[in-house]
């Protein structure tokens, strides 16, 4: 693939990616050596220090960035997921344009000389919306994930078919800087242990991929038993505060020869609504980094650079109770969520250095950042005021409720669904009731069970299951999109209103353009969007995170209007004002214990006219 005209930036480091590429297709090679438990490069021993970057977390004009900064840390190599999701939002529909393209990341990738250990799935977890997988899926209510189950492997060949030949001629052997590709992802903590499922992956993936590339399996200690197979090199994944000793051990058990190799070596951890910012000491990571090195280990740090769940993609686990992945995947990692070196980054690069060359020269600056506001935002409507706009096609007809799966409304969310079961509501006989549920995002990790949307049972009205329901599903976005250039009326309401409401607000920047961090200071819950590009979730009132990172890129510069747009989907402030700051707010959860109306497995719903109203 010819790159694209190279900039400041990339032209220094042509060089660099050019000599990665010299050596001819046919003398090019990527090989584990048991007898001396290493990886030979084109014949020459090799130990990679990697970085986990996901391009779906970075808009696609900051890909280079990120990617020099990783590159002048030290690492050799990034290692990255495919989300199937991502690039097949409907059966059949694919999409590898603009921030999903795959080839473009591969390619920026190589113009920053790094090789890549790609993870294509099928499941990914990466905290991401259902761990990856496409909740269309889900249409077939009895269809077992990540088995042998014939619809699940049929959606899965399908999908291979189309990704894998794309990723062929940037396979090491190729010419490209492929060296290792996972097979699905962390399978033994699944619970499923169906081992002909891995062989049918394993075997798909030669068929496609032939038999030189490496390919490998991924788990925590736990997972080995399940998560390994024959002919697929084991590695494992642990933290600072984990026995290595005791884990690489255990993995001598499933890979008697070869490298020891740390995939995942936790640099950080996600954050959820309602806790505490996650944060690993600058000592303990450089500590354990250090003494896998002088084991001769390959290590990849998860993550290196986090980036943004932008939009509804952010995914939730489910360790005891139920729990939503903020917008912010910061993570605490080197390289901030705004693509920042860290006090982390230069302490690691430190430890590199002792054992291979680092690139000279200092690592790019910050990024220049910006403040703005106060800004008073202005009261558009009610959210059931533009149900004909947010549902063009009308509402689905239906005697009972349906899942968000059944009316084909395709992600569209997180969730929050730890709560009572039950709502009562009082009304007057021949009262209409609105339900308005909001999906906060299906379990990415640990679950074998399919995580339907929506009221997976009908309310009832005293002893009567209530029927004959119109369901619409709303497409925000692209109601925002529509809006985006138009400069929309102002609603005069007599009191201030609550429930879901939108916001809009046109401000000019009249100094220079920077990143920034959006602030929402009294309002409750909710979605953002800027110019029409949806920053995500903010739910100040839950915390931790109380700022939304604004990339620099979604601003017009001086002369032109900019346009905010916010869907509060609770309590409105006494003065609905944000403002824009120079520094992220990530650590500030409150303490605070509200009420969350939650009815079986709907993660939020909210009701317009009072009735009972019971769930069971």
């Amino acid at each position: 693939m010819a790159p694209k005209k190279p900039s400041c930036l990339r032209s220094l480091l042509l060089p660099l990616s050019l000599t990665l590429l010299l050596p001819q297709a046919d003398t090019r090679s990527f090989i584990v050596d048991r007898d001396h438990d290493r990886f030979l490069l084109d014949g020459a021993p090799f130990r990679y220090v990697s970085g986990s970057l996901h391009y779906f977390r970075v808009p696609r004009v900051l890909w280079a960035d990120r990617l020099l900064k990783m590159r002048w840390s030290g690492l050799n190599a990034i290692q990255f997921y495919v989300p199937w999701n991502y690039h097949e939002p409907q059966p059949g529909v694919y999409n590898f344009n603009g921030s999903r393209d795959l080839i473009a990341f591969l390619n920026e990738a190589a113009l920053a000389n790094l090789l890549v250990i790609l993870r294509p799935g099928p499941y990914i977890c990466a905290e991401w919306e259902m761990g990856g997988l496409p909740s269309w899926l889900l249409r077939k209510p009895e269809i077992r994930l990540r088995t042998s189950d014939p619809d699940f492997l049929a959606a899965v060949d399908s999908w291979f078919k189309v990704l894998l030949p794309k990723i062929y001629p940037w396979l090491y052997h190729n010419g490209g800087n492929i060296i290792s590709i996972q097979v699905e992802n962390e399978y033994g903590s699944y619970g499923a242990c169906d081992f002909s499922y891995m062989r049918h992956l394993a075997g798909l993936f030669r068929a496609l991929l032939g038999e030189k590339i490496l390919l490998f399996t991924t788990d925590g200690p736990e997972g080995l038993k399940c998560g390994s197979l024959q002919g697929l090199y084991t590695t494992v994944d642990f933290g600072p505060a984990d026995n290595m000793t005791k884990i690489f051990t255990l993995l001598r058990k499933y890979e008697p020869h070869g490298p020891l190799v740390n995939s995942e070596y936790y640099t950080g951890w996600l954050d959820y609504w309602g806790q505490n910012h996650s944060t690993r000491s600058v000592s303990a990571v450089t500590k354990g980094l250090e003494n896998m090195l002088k084991l001769g280990a390959s290590v990849n740090m998860y993550m290196f650079h986090g980036g943004t769940n932008f939009g509804y993609w952010n995914g939730a686990d489910k360790k005891g109770r139920f729990l939503s992945i903020t917008t912010s995947y910061d993570y605490d990692a080197p390289i901030s969520e705004a693509g920042d070196p860290t006090p982390k980054l230069f302490a690691l690069r430190d430890v590199i250095s002792k054992f291979q060359e680092v690139p000279l020269g200092p690592l790019p600056p910050p990024s220049p950042k910006m403040m703005l506001g106060p800004l008073t935002l202005h009261l558009v409507g009610h959210l059931l005021a533009f149900l004909d706009l947010l549902c063009p096609s009308g509402p689905i007809r239906s005697i009972l409720p349906m899942t968000f799966e059944a009316v084909k409304q395709v992600f569209q969310g997180v969730l929050e669904r730890n709560m009572r079961d039950k709502l009562f509501l009082m009304g007057k006989v021949g009262s209409k009731l609105d339900i308005l549920v909001e999906n906060m995002g299906r379990l990415s990790f640990g679950s074998n069970s399919s995580d339907f949307k929506g009221l997976l049972e009908p309310p009832i009205l005293g002893q009567t299951i209530l029927t004959q329901w119109m369901m619409f599903p709303l497409k925000i976005d692209n109601l925002v999109k529509w809006w985006f250039p138009l400069q929309l009326p102002k609603w005069p309401y007599p009191q201030a209103p609550s429930g879901p409401t939108f916001y809009s607000k046109t401000f000019p920047i009249l100094g220079s353009v920077g990143d920034t961090f959006l602030h929402l200071p009294g309002w409750t819950k909710g979605q953002v969007w800027i110019n029409g590009f949806n920053l995500g979730r903010y739910w100040t009132k839950r915390g931790p995170q109380q700022t939304l990172y604004v990339p620099r890129f979604l601003l017009f510069p001086r002369g032109a209007l900019n346009k905010i747009t916010l869907l509060e989907l609770e309590n409105i402030p006494l003065q609905p004002q944000v403002q824009f700051l120079d520094k992220p707010i990530l650590n500030s959860t409150s303490t605070l214990h509200r009420t969350h109306i939650n009815s079986l497995s709907a993660d939020t719903l909210s009701a317009s006219e009072p009735m009972e109203l019971s769930g069971h």
